[in-house]
């Protein structure tokens, strides 16, 4: 006889394990099913590793520029092999760490590929062995992997994704990487900081194209000045692996060029995991490698719900979690009220970090509204000047006929610790005239963002 819960969840990434803690903290009996690690990509290969390579960077480039601080440093140098290492075991002590909230929280681990079936069941294997297990309630969270393109197959050794990005034995003396969105931007600056040539190849007309253009301006100017080379308006039209390293053809303004690297990354976004987990046998509806969902993160058949990376939503781990707790209290009967997804912070953690929420100035202008538009330069930052970091900006738009904050955008030094205060004024409907009267410390970052909406209003006081 099959053993049965409340809510079982397929998949332990950021959006799987949160879930499975909420649900328990409301008294449902609740397992989770894992294949690999849990924590799944984020914790494993994604966010949380990623952060560690980066921090890597940075002191590197610390190092690099230690006599523009005073200080003297005769003999450094990189050992690309225990950057890594340590990568690895940051993400280990975090995947331990959600295992450890696993049992605290009396949550059931079922190691395996699940498979959903009718009826609300699940099936899982492991070692060969099948066992069956029941639910009142299934959560999909299966999450995602790096999108493979016809034109750059992967091979996992000269054409990567960020998976064999993260665990390369051997530094690349050359790199090509295609996509510039955060993933491609974050391993951009991480290997060029390490020395490596690197080369970023971007479909749209600028990098990351989904930032208002100020931002993409402002970053592709750094890079440029750091030695990234950055080609735009560009496509990958075929590659070869066959010689010694990887020879791609780009085709750029209508003209093609060759160009050579030791490895390619493949950077242009996610897959859904949606492929043999049984949706087919159970009816659910799917739409574009996506499966349809309501607001509350009901599939199509009553009892079976969907989140994070397998639905329409941003493929962000903070907004899987945010859309696993929304659908748990949902289904303990809960008063909730749908995910704003017009106010869902995005982050790059290059140097300068990248942060935004709300609409771009661009996007502002297309809804038809009357705009007031405040920067401000952490040049013009005490803080930023005595850090050394004194590159980017903070840019606001508000409504000019009822100072709704309509979007927020930074560029600079740890800007992706700045970026909740706009959110959580968002949320509140704070009206720009509110945040000017909030009192920001000083000396801080996080007074240029008060700075900026006084130059939106013509009450600025440091420019």
């Amino acid at each position: 006889m099959s053993k049965k819960y409340d809510l079982i969840v397929l998949g332990s990434g950021p959006g799987g394990y949160v879930t499975a803690i909420r649900a328990s903290q409301l008294g449902l009996k609740t397992a989770i099913i894992e294949k690999e690690s849990l924590g799944g990509v984020c914790l494993n290969w994604g966010c949380i590793p990623t952060k560690a390579l980066l921090k890597s960077a940075q002191v590197f480039e610390y190092l690099k520029n230690a006599d523009s601080y005073g200080l003297k440093i005769k003999d450094f140098d990189k050992d690309f092999e225990s950057v890594v290492k340590r990568s690895r075991n940051v993400a280990d002590g975090m995947s331990k760490g959600v295992n450890f909230l696993m049992k605290k929280n009396k949550i059931d681990i079922i190691t395996g590929y699940g498979k959903i079936l009718p009826n609300k069941c699940i099936s899982v294997e492991n070692n060969g062995q099948i066992e069956n297990f029941e639910a009142n309630n299934i959560i999909i969270a299966t999450g995602g992997r790096s999108r493979v393109i016809e034109s750059i197959p992967q091979d996992g050794k000269k054409i990567i994704g960020y998976r064999e990005a993260m665990t390369l034995q051997k530094q690349p003396k050359k790199m090509i990487i295609v996509g510039s969105g955060a993933i491609g931007i974050e391993f951009a600056y991480f290997f060029n900081s390490m020395g490596t040539e690197v080369k970023v190849i971007e479909y749209m007309d600028r990098v990351l194209p989904v930032e208002d253009k100020d931002i993409s301006k402002e970053l592709n100017k750094t890079f440029k000045k750091s030695g990234i080379d950055i080609l735009t308006d560009s496509e990958v039209v075929s590659s070869d692996t066959k010689g010694k390293g990887v020879k791609i053809q780009i085709k750029s303004k209508g003209q093609i060029s060759e160009h050579e690297a030791d490895i390619v990354l493949s950077a242009v976004g996610v897959k859904s995991n949606i492929e043999n987990i049984g949706l087919e046998e159970v009816g659910i509806a799917v739409d574009k490698d996506k499966i349809i969902v309501d607001e509350f993160y009901q599939t199509n058949i009553p009892g079976y719900f969907a989140i994070g990376d397998v639905t329409s939503g941003q493929a962000l781990a903070h907004v899987a979690s945010a859309e696993g707790i929304l659908c748990v209290e949902k289904i303990a009967k809960h008063d909730v009220e749908p995910i704003d997804y017009e106010n869902i912070p995005g982050c790059t953690y290059c140097a300068p970090e990248v942060a935004s929420v709300g609409l771009t100035e661009e996007k502002a202008l297309e809804k038809g509204y009357s705009i007031k538009v405040g920067k401000f330069p952490f040049t013009a930052s005490g803080k930023a000047q005595a850090s050394g970091h004194s590159g980017g900006f903070v840019k606001v738009i508000f409504d000019e006929k009822y100072g709704e904050w309509l979007g927020c955008h930074m560029i600079g030094a740890g800007v992706t610790d700045m970026i909740a205060e706009a959110v959580l004024g968002r949320k509140l409907e704070t009206t720009g005239k509110e945040i000017l009267k909030s009192v920001h410390p000083h000396p801080t970052m996080s007074e240029a963002l008060m700075e900026a909406v006084a130059a939106a209003y013509d009450e600025v006081i440091h420019l």
